[in-house]
């Protein structure tokens, strides 16, 4: 029995090996999967911001002040719409991103309001130890994440969408 000869950089024969030359993925696969990647990360960045807020909470109730309840607010809203988020992105599920972007929105503009309300002051900006500081870094930082976090989701969300059939 004759063989054929391998082409350069081929495999030869029907061993199954061969696979990766012959399947072509449909962009839309490689988009989620990327878009899914970035996600994750910036869900990362997202609980890392909640808990910077949930730090200033905590210190400021060990001073025996009382929180804010339009930011004990923003955080609840927030780790239950990340952990939505995270179910959404591992299991595909549109309607659980769909919450996801709209309860991080409304958590992050809570937290943008209560920044608002609040009276800070330029010494609150000189003195980097201030806990002052450590919220207006967490609202800011997660407000810039919130803003990656919406276009990749949307993008996401529009991609795992069945392709429209035309007519």
């Amino acid at each position: 029995m004759n063989q054929r000869t391998a082409i350069r950089g081929r495999p030869s024969g029907t061993d199954g090996s061969d696979f990766s030359y012959r399947m072509v993925v449909d962009s839309r696969y490689t988009k989620v999967a990327k878009a899914k990647s970035r996600l994750a990360k910036l869900i990362f960045a997202q609980v890392v911001t909640q808990l910077m807020m949930a730090a200033n909470v905590f210190v400021s109730l060990s001073k025996n002040e009382s929180p804010d309840r339009v930011l004990v607010s923003s955080l609840a809203i927030g780790f239950v719409t990340i952990v939505a988020g995270e179910l959404g992105r591992k299991k595909s599920r549109s309607n659980f991103l769909k919450f996801y972007v709209f309860g991080s929105s409304m958590s992050i503009l809570l937290s943008v309001a209560c920044l608002a309300i609040s009276n800070l002051q330029l010494e609150a900006f000189q003195n980097f130890t201030s806990l002052e500081t450590l919220k207006v870094a967490a609202v800011l930082l997660g407000f810039v994440v919130q803003l990656f976090a919406i276009g990749i989701s949307v993008s996401l969300i529009k991609n795992m969408a069945p392709p429209k059939r035309a007519s």
